[in-house]
């Protein structure tokens, strides 16, 4: 793979996970949400406590989606690295699970969780998409 295309990925792919990443430094609440809303939930607080910790691990092994890994694997120093670097960069950050939403085609499960974060005093949403494998949500990408 040529140094330009690894670059061109590597940014692709961590530019969004540095937002979803990014906007968990502080505890999430879920207990506004029940049922499975409430383990899409449960997910962006893993995540949040995977984050807090520094556990490029887990965040790559339990938190992010198998295509996510697959995608950051291809940059240097594998998905482990690139979390690490995007770990890096959290400030102290606010982050608030404001909506989820859980869509089932056929046999494939996915959800939205729409998130409120404030950074630097900006407040901005995004929105996480989560896709359900090896039987828990794992967030797949960030718009």
């Amino acid at each position: 793979m040529s140094a330009l295309l690894t670059r061109t990925l590597l940014l692709l792919c961590c530019a969004p996970l540095a937002l979803a990443l990014g906007a968990c430094a502080k505890s999430v609440s879920t207990s506004a949400f029940k049922g499975e809303q409430h383990e899409v939930a449960q997910t962006v607080a893993d995540l949040q406590s995977d984050v807090t910790a520094s556990d490029q691990k887990k965040i790559c092994s339990r938190d992010l989606s198998s295509a996510l890994v697959k995608r950051l694997s291809a940059s240097p120093g594998g998905c482990r690295r690139a979390v690490k670097g995007q770990l890096a960069e959290i400030d102290n950050l606010d982050l608030t699970v404001e909506s989820v939403s859980v869509h089932t085609a056929g046999a494939v499960r996915t959800a939205t969780a729409v998130v409120r974060s404030t950074f630097a005093g900006n407040k901005r949403r995004s929105t996480l998409s989560l896709t359900f494998e090896s039987g828990r949500w794992k967030l797949s990408g960030v718009s």
